[in-house]
């Protein structure tokens, strides 16, 4: 992927996973009903602080609080913005 953002510190870049279109019955949701996604792919990785590691790398699928992050369009595509300590989870 070439995008041209690196974050910086204890920063995460994230894809949001598309929101469901159709429950698992068949129904189809329309728009002004769909949920927030709160599970997407790591695309870039900030270096850490002095006192923290990184434990995300490029490329996992992470949980995240449903009002984290602040969103961000780059090259037409819906992004996320966290602190590291925002992720929830590493699935």
């Amino acid at each position: 992927m070439g995008l041209n953002i690196q974050p910086l510190a204890d920063r995460v870049l994230i894809e949001p996973q598309e929101a469901e279109t159709k429950t698992a019955s068949g129904i189809y949701i329309p728009d002004s009903a769909k949920e927030k996604p709160q599970q997407g792919k790591v695309v870039a990785v900030g270096k850490g602080k002095k006192d923290h590691d990184m434990t995300v790398q490029v490329g996992d699928t992470v949980l995240y609080g449903k009002y984290s992050g602040s969103e961000l369009k780059l090259d037409g595509r819906d992004y996320l913005i966290m602190r590291e300590d925002d992720i929830l989870a590493i699935i």
